[in-house]
Parts: structure tokens; C-alpha cells; sequence
């Protein structure tokens, strides 16, 4: 299908089994991107959302033929609202003792405020339990890669070896006023220096974009690169971020690693930096 051709109230199935099932807001610089996978009778949610999408995700999962029974796991990459606020109504909706929650550790200080574990019938599962995999009942495996403070302490990266998809959270996210569920680079791209407009499209610049956001979103340029050498090692196929646009081409990814590697004043640093001018 074109990306012209894409139907945003629809799920979008984005790898074998792997649908993007968000909210679009036109209105918005920052779109967030939850995304299912479907394997069998068994589905596992990652980055459910806010609170006020929950309906239009849900509805989507539905349309899907999914039996909100068979989602069997919540993987939150880290503990930030527009993830997580969603949480209790999964739960309420999944009702089932064996959901599991799924994060790192230290993530749950604060997604046990989204909802009342004392009562609740969901577990926390912590990734370092899991030994870093979940296995669904086919073979199919999710590998999790840690990404400490990029950008929360406990952030990880979720990778499906079957389609290669990874799915980012924060990493390679972006602030679009143009989103597009993909969103290519022109060819120019690498011999360029990041501008509000772009001269060869004449529209903004989409490499901007994410440059800002990880300057503004990553409290440091050491946990940024500590992350990219984590991508770098993986053989990725598809790359599913949490925020901006899915990444399809080597040439994306290539491009936006080498941006994002050179990249100075990221987070803490930005703010020394101004403080000086």
C-alpha cells in the first residue's frame, strides 16, 4: 500500500503479525505510537497510551479480531503517561489473573500509580525475570535490549527476531507538524545540515525534528550513544518507534545514527550551553 493510501482509523499491519494501532491528531507535534502483536491466539501490547486514546486503540485491537482475553502481556518501555495512563482501563477490559505487566524494575516506582496493584489481578514481571525474553507459545521470541536513561533510568527497547522489527520507545522519535505513519528521507538528507525547511522538499525539515527531540527528550549525549551502539548491533529490519515516524529504510537508519552520534547539547548540556550565551 502507498503511504498516500493509508487509512489511520484503521490498524495498519506493519511486519507479520505487528500492527500500529494509535491515535492520529492532526493538531498535535508529537503523535504516539502504540503498537500489537499477534501471534496464534496469543497478543502482547506495547506502549498501550494515554488515557483519552484508549477508546480508538481499543477499538482498532478489536477490529483485529483480538479477544481482549488473549492479550496476554503490557510491555511499557518506561513509565511516562502518554504509555501508561491507559493502563487500568486494559486491565478492566483484559480482566485476567495471568496478565502480565512487563518493564524494567525500576519503572514500576511509577507505573504502580496508574493503577492499584494491591487489588489488581495483573503481575509485574520485571525484564531481568524473564532473563531479557518473552517466548509466546509458537517459539516466537521478544528480546530486550537495555537503554538506560535514554530517556528514563529503567528505558529498554523490545526486538521481535521473527520480522527483525524493533521497536525503539523514545529513541528515533520526533516532533512532526506533517506526521505520517513513514515519513522517508529525501536522498539528500546526508549531505545537509538540519534547517527549519527543508530546500530540496521545500517543507519542513524532518530530520530537525528528531534532532530536537532528542536534544530536549535525552537527559545526556553518553546514555544516547550508549543506545545507538545497542541498535547498531542488531539486525534490524523495521525500526517502530514510540514517537515520529517507523523507519523502513537502511538509508533512514543510516542517516539519522550518523546525525544523532555527532549530536551535541543533548539534554543537561543544552542547558549549560545556553546558560553560557
Amino acid at each position: 500500500m502507498e503511504i498516500n493510501e493509508l487509512d489511520y482509523l484503521e490498524p495498519i499491519k506493519i511486519a507479520d503479525g505487528v500492527y500500529w494501532v494509535g491515535f492520529v491528531d492532526d493538531g498535535a507535534n508529537l503523535h504516539c505510537n502504540p503498537y500489537i502483536i499477534i501471534d496464534g491466539d496469543e497478543a502482547v501490547l506495547i506502549d498501550g497510551g494515554s488515557r483519552d486514546e484508549f477508546s480508538t486503540v481499543m477499538l482498532k485491537i478489536l477490529r483485529l479480531g483480538v479477544n481482549p482475553r488473549n492479550i496476554k502481556s503490557l510491555i511499557y518501555h518506561h513509565s511516562d503517561p502518554d504509555l501508561c495512563s491507559s493502563l487500568p482501563q486494559f486491565e478492566a477490559i483484559i480482566d485476567c489473573e495471568d496478565l502480565n505487566i512487563i518493564a524494567d524494575r525500576r519503572e514500576f516506582t511509577f507505573i504502580k500509580y496508574y493503577t492499584s496493584f494491591d487489588s489488581s489481578k495483573s503481575k509485574m514481571i520485571s525484564i531481568d525475570e524473564l532473563n531479557y525474553e518473552y517466548e509466546f507459545s509458537s517459539g516466537r521470541k521478544l528480546k530486550f535490549i537495555k537503554t538506560p536513561y535514554a530517556h528514563s533510568p529503567g528505558s529498554f527497547m523490545t526486538y521481535d527476531s521473527q520480522t527483525k522489527t524493533l521497536f525503539t520507545s523514545d529513541i528515533f522519535g520526533s516532533f512532526d507538524e506533517n506526521w505520517s505513519l513513514y515519513n522517508p528521507l529525501p536522498d539528500e538528507c546526508n549531505n545537509c545540515s538540519p534547517r527549519d525547511i527543508c530546500k530540496t522538499v521545500n517543507d519542513n525539515c524532518k530530520i530537525n525534528g528528531i534532532i530536537r527531540f532528542h536534544q530536549i527528550v535525552m537527559p545526556s549525549k553518553r546514555a544516547l550513544e550508549y543506545a545507538l551502539q545497542q541498535i547498531k548491533s542488531l539486525d534490524v529490519e523495521l525500526i517502530a518507534p514510540q514517537h515520529g515516524s517507523i523507519i523502513d529504510r537502511k538509508y533512514d537508519k543510516e542517516v539519522i545514527i550518523e546525525y544523532l552520534e555527532t549530536l551535541e547539547n543533548v539534554g543537561f548540556e543544552s542547558y549549560l550551553d545556553r546558560r553560557k550565551k
